[in-house]
């Protein structure tokens, strides 16, 4: 099984979903990154706020404000 990239976020980064469902449906919204990331089923995920559970950061785009 191959390891995924590591995405580089951190804790307290903001970032944009992209390429996947919830970017359709929350398009403008900023999330910011509330733990730091971990690997769930050869996916590295990160619990973002506002959202239940880990997000996979392959669908997270990392922004500066």
């Amino acid at each position: 099984m191959r390891k995924p990239k590591p995405s580089g976020l951190h804790e307290g980064n903001h970032v944009k979903m992209v390429n996947c469902y919830e970017a359709e449906k929350y398009p403008d919204k900023v999330w910011t990154v509330r733990s730091e990331p971990w690997e769930v089923c050869g996916s590295e995920v990160v619990l973002l706020e506002g959202k239940s559970g880990g997000f996979d950061t392959s669908c997270l785009q990392k922004i500066k404000f």
